[in-house]
């Protein structure tokens, strides 16, 4: 079964192609980061407009690099239409303007080409990058004859930590699961947006502070942990301001001076060791609660999903603590792309009937709430 994924929950226009929820044959992924650089964060109105500009020459992108191997390039979009069995696309949660976009081309594409829609939450998809066993590296892809390889096995423990987004989540299957904890504030890659800016780091702030940060000392500042009254919730407000506090006090400045004007002041050694201080505690505070959860619940294997899923001192926190294997996607299948979302379609077409193309509506407050026993 093939499915044509759509991502626009953001500011990346992405499609891609998965057979059977794991096989990749295309992923196209569009990044707005040059755009959004200048501004220090994502415009939704200019991300709006440029999804508009690119979503139908990332789709039919796609649809060539999947179909049309060995040289063979065909100008007939019904050829490559029909080997496409159903649609999905990101539904929520995100930025209204970008899953409109997405939202009314796969509608519009599901009537016109009668197939049938899956409606993907987007949090819920970056499990399913977990699920893809091939990799790909630009336009060349690498199938894996890795006869060995298992997708993540049930029950399943999986972290997602995004820019938006950081919850601990426990499926017992497809479709099947249980929100443990999320963060009660910040999301932990959105945290990392707001200490780059402080630092004068450019965005987007993850890879920078992990850049910067391999330069620093992580034991050059003490930041807190946030205590929460949820077992498995998470906070980063606190750490977030307990940086820009140590800032003011090493800069010897005021709390009222502008924060925009503090990385200025700072040398790049503080820089570093400010970023390689934040960044441990940072990854320490979803880790820990990871870890109490894998003692809790046992589960047979523990998945990361999300961007910030690519960082390496939260991968190497991990490895050292948890006593099992962990699944990983290729880092390129740790942002925001729509193989993730293509996967987890599969899976939730065999429980689960498509949608009504003609009523979808996007929600881009949506939530992963189910709770099972």
């Amino acid at each position: 079964m093939n499915i044509l994924g759509i991502e626009t929950s953001c500011d990346e226009t992405a499609a891609a192609v998965v057979k059977n929820g794991t096989i990749l044959t295309s992923s196209i992924v569009l990044s707005q980061i040059d755009i959004h650089k200048e501004f220090g964060g994502v415009v939704p109105e200019i991300a709006a407009r440029s999804h508009i500009e690119s979503i139908l020459p990332v789709i039919k992108q796609a649809l060539k690099q999947a179909f049309n191997r060995g040289g063979r390039v065909s100008a007939r979009d019904e050829e490559l239409w029909s080997n496409i069995d159903a649609i999905a696309v990101t539904y929520g949660p995100g930025l209204l303007g970008s899953l409109l976009i997405g939202v009314l081309t796969a509608r519009t594409l599901a009537i016109t080409k009668n197939l049938p829609l899956y409606a993907i939450n987007h949090v819920e998809g970056h499990v399913y990058a977990n699920f893809i066993n091939s990799q790909f590296s630009g336009n060349n892809f690498h199938f894996s004859n890795n006869k060995t390889w298992e997708p993540p096995a049930f029950p399943l423990l999986a972290l997602i930590v995004s820019g938006g987004h950081s919850q601990l989540v426990l499926f017992k299957d497809h479709g099947n699961y249980r929100l443990l904890g999320q963060t009660q504030d910040d999301a932990i890659g959105e945290a990392f947006d707001k200490v780059a800016k402080i630092l004068g780091l450019p965005y987007p702030g993850g890879p920078s502070i992990a850049k910067a940060a391999l330069k620093g000392n992580p034991n050059a500042y003490d930041f807190p942990i946030a205590k929460m009254s949820g077992k498995y919730d998470f906070s980063f407000s606190g750490l977030k301001t307990a940086v820009l506090r140590k800032v003011q006090e090493i800069c010897n400045k005021p709390y009222d001076f502008p924060s925009f004007e503090l990385h200025g002041l700072l040398n790049d050694k503080v820089r570093n060791d400010l970023a390689a201080s934040f960044q441990k505690i940072a990854a320490k505070t979803v880790v820990n609660k990871t870890i109490i959860a894998y003692k809790e619940f046992k589960p047979a294997s523990v998945a990361i999903g999300g961007g910030v899923a690519a960082n390496m001192e939260l991968r190497s926190q991990l490895k050292q603590l948890l006593p099992i294997e962990i699944e990983y996607a290729s880092p390129s299948l740790c942002t925001d792309n729509a193989a993730m979302i293509a996967s987890l379609a599969y899976f939730q077409a065999q429980h689960s009937k498509p949608v009504d193309p003609y009523s979808l509506e996007i929600e881009p407050s949506l939530r992963m709430t189910k709770n099972t026993s």
